[in-house]
């Protein structure tokens, strides 16, 4: 097992390149079940949770290979229904191909999801867009059943927006019978480039892009190449690693639109930012201004940027709320930045940070993905060395993040460890 080993007190400069988007790649891989045939999804990242989403297409007779960030995917010998628990439970985007598999096959069996250590993720909104598409649902020894000779378009309003529920019916609806109008559709980006994706496919979808999709149902699709969108949480957690850091670094081959909730708080915090094409430039010359920071679903606050800002809180001299509207208990990292030095409080679902004190080095365990990066970070303007362990957690949505560190100037070394 790996752990990074991190020497404080560096400022960061320089450039550094984005990779693709983690979640947007892990909505396109499932989309390819809906029409058989070979696929390129280029700018895919070298990452955990594709490897997982890859390792659960081939187990249903698909094949995907990940080369040189180029993802090939044959689809056409998939002849299996099952996602299996093994697999599904090591993340819960596995569970996207339930409408695939429904739409090309009428009949799926996928394991209830596993994934993140920090509370449930309910798939009732994945179910009940199913079964208003016409499937039959049925839930047995922890297995999703589901059937349906053919789907039928319908008329769906997510009480609650949500991106993966949004993915999982679009990709249902674009081969149903008839026309399929969903409403409150969640608006992220990731959502966006699937619509996208789908349609350079063959499909029919108005107001990609809004929050009212009209899909007219079509007979087949066809396969094509496609290139993942920027990782727009890899491209903020850089930002925020400047930021902290009191430095002054370019993020290239981003989509800043993607971030303008971020970048408007960044600036708030009293950073230069400046925005050119697909470049973000950022720098921070004092102690951050102490700014509150509240999760919204998309275009607000991303709730993946909740616990990078926690830890850059701590440079602020003052006291900061930072509250997750999102999952209400996703503040694992806040006993872990304690052993730190860090003076926060947990108050119901928000954490209360009283900054600007000293750090000091500290051994730091992993939960989970952003997490992980909030001890990161936090390692890099702490005195002396810390120590993170489970950095598999990173590992699922970074691409060689202390890589890209050190290239900025940062130390962060990648070490065996015994220790869990």
């Amino acid at each position: 097992m790996d752990k990074f080993v991190i020497e404080g007190g560096r400022r960061l400069s320089g450039s550094v390149k984005v990779s693709g988007s983690k979640n947007g790649v892990l909505a396109l891989i499932p989309a390819t079940i809906l029409a058989p045939g070979i696929y390129n999804i280029f700018n895919t990242p070298n990452l955990r949770d594709v490897w997982t989403m890859s390792q659960l297409m081939n187990s249903m007779g698909a094949f995907c290979e990940l080369n040189d960030n180029t993802l090939f995917v044959d689809s056409r010998n998939l002849n299996k229904f099952e996602a299996p628990y093994e697999l599904v439970k090591k993340m819960r985007a596995s569970f996207y191909v339930l409408g695939p598999l429904l739409a090309r096959f009428g009949e799926a069996k996928v394991s209830l999801p596993g994934g993140c250590a920090w509370g449930p993720r309910p798939v009732d909104l994945h179910l009940k867009a199913m079964e208003k598409l016409g499937a039959e649902i049925s839930i047995d020894g922890g297995y999703v059943y589901a059937k349906a000779k053919k789907l039928k378009g319908t008329r769906f309003n997510f009480d609650v927006s949500s991106v993966g529920a949004t993915g999982n019916m679009l990709m249902a609806a674009v081969l149903a019978e008839g026309t399929t109008l969903i409403t409150n559709a969640a608006l992220e980006p990731e959502i966006t480039a699937l619509a996208r994706f789908l349609v350079k496919m063959g499909a029919q979808i108005d107001g990609i892009g809004t929050s009212q999709l009209e899909i007219h149902g079509v007979n087949s699709l066809k396969p094509v190449d496609e290139t993942a969108i920027p990782d727009r949480i890899e491209a903020a957690t850089l930002l925020i690693a400047a930021a902290i850091t009191k430095g002054e670094i370019e993020v290239k081959d981003v989509n800043p639109y993607h971030l303008s909730s971020v970048i408007v708080k960044l600036e708030e915090s009293g950073c230069d930012i400046d925005v050119t094409g697909d470049t973000i430039y950022c720098k921070q010359d004092s102690d951050p201004i102490p700014i509150d920071f509240t999760t919204s679903i998309y275009p607000g606050l991303p709730t993946d940027v909740q616990a990078q800002w926690v830890a850059y809180m701590l440079q602020a001299k003052g006291q900061t709320k930072v509250t997750d509207t999102i999952y209400t208990d996703r503040f694992k990292h806040v006993p872990e930045l304690q052993r730190l030095g860090a003076d926060i409080k947990l108050i119901d679902n928000s954490a209360i940070i009283n900054g600007g004190k000293p750090l000091s080095g500290a051994t730091l365990m992993s939960s989970d993905l952003r997490g992980s990066a909030s001890l990161v970070l936090a390692g890099l303007i702490a005195e002396g060395t810390t120590d993170v362990l489970r950095v598999y957690h990173m590992d699922r949505g970074y691409e060689k993040f202390e890589e890209k560190l050190n290239i900025l100037g940062a130390s962060v070394k990648r070490m065996k460890t015994e220790l869990i």
